[in-house]
């Protein structure tokens, strides 16, 4: 009798898969290209390719009892249908269907920031909360609610873009097209985006030399290795992203008062003072009492949250773990 489960983290540049045994230990796992601009059908064959990878390393006979899958953009949880997904170029796409029709598996469909959020406060940073939030900062701004000790959707599904609360309605353009979201004042993107004006002005020489010398391949981490040398540009730059986090952080907190939030993706490696700024703004903006009460943490589990998360998923569907 199978006693193994597929986790996988789909997302516009890799297909992250693991398979799992009950007790959520990863006894395989396969990173690979997506490939996403070849088509859906593509990308559900490299999905498929990789779920018998890790069965053959695992030494795994039979099927998986269940698969649990991240996926980005907005989409619906029950019937497993990606409404839009921009980096795989996917709309409408009935993901969950068309793996159980492939695998003959259950499947179970999650946005892939929720998954991230399930796996801190299953496996990592978040461990012990009761109410978590999850925030990613990297590209984009991402993020997760656990309240109560369960996911929380909201009406649509759509629960947790923490990007896309506005910080400064007079700020730069998101890609939404709102202006001033969180993602759009203290992303990595907008790190960078406030290097390439900087220096457009004839400033930041030394974010310039971190890049190579290309205006073009400035970076959130060109901006990071000139802070980390001294410049003072740059860090003005990471402080001001630090401090919009902040506001941001803020508002949550007042709002849902939670125990733990946890802050992960790569842009909060910038360095110190982007944590710095954040927890000052913090200490200015929060009710004294819901500040006191929550822990402010860094995700523990970096790329992997979204796959362990996926994994947790899986063992859900098996009826292996109560249903968060």
């Amino acid at each position: 009798m199978s006693r193994f489960v597929i986790g996988v983290d789909l997302g516009g540049t890799k297909i992250y898969t693991a398979l799992a045994d009950r007790e959520g230990n990863l006894l395989a796992e396969v990173k690979v290209p997506t490939e996403a601009g070849a088509g859906t059908r593509h990308v559900i064959d490299r999905i498929i390719q990789t779920v018998a990878q890790v069965q053959r390393e695992a030494g795994a006979d039979g099927p998986a009892v269940a698969l649990g899958i991240g996926a980005p953009g907005p989409l619906n949880v029950s019937t497993g249908v990606v409404y839009q997904a921009p980096n795989l170029g996917w709309h409408d796409v009935p993901l969950k269907s068309l793996l159980e029709e492939r695998l003959q598996v259950p499947v179970a469909v999650e946005n892939d920031a929720n998954l991230a959020a399930l796996g801190e406060y299953m496996c990592g940073a978040g461990r012990g909360a009761k109410d978590m939030v999850y925030i990613t900062v990297s590209t984009g701004v991402g993020g997760g609610l656990i309240l109560n000790g369960r996911l929380y959707h909201g009406t649509g599904y759509g629960a947790g873009e923490i990007g896309h609360i506005t910080i400064d309605p007079r700020g730069p353009r998101c890609n939404c097209g709102n202006y001033g979201c969180l993602e759009a004042v203290a992303s990595g993107t907008a790190m960078a985006r406030e290097a390439r004006r900087l220096v457009e002005g004839g400033g930041g020489k030394a974010i310039l030399e971190a890049a190579g010398g290309e205006r073009e391949a400035i970076t959130a981490g060109a901006v990071a290795r000139a802070a980390a040398a001294g410049d003072r540009e740059a860090g003005e730059i990471i402080a001001g992203a630090g401090r919009m986090l902040g506001i941001g952080v803020a508002g949550i907190i007042n709002l849902l008062n939670p125990d733990t939030v946890v802050l992960g993706g790569g842009a909060m490696q910038a360095g110190p003072l982007l944590w710095e700024a954040m927890e000052r703004e913090i200490d200015r903006r929060a009710l004294k009492k819901s500040r006191e009460q929550v822990r402010l943490v860094p995700a523990a589990l970096g790329s992997r949250s979204g796959l362990l998360g996926a994994v947790v998923l899986a063992r859900q569907q098996a009826g292996w773990l109560k249903t968060t």
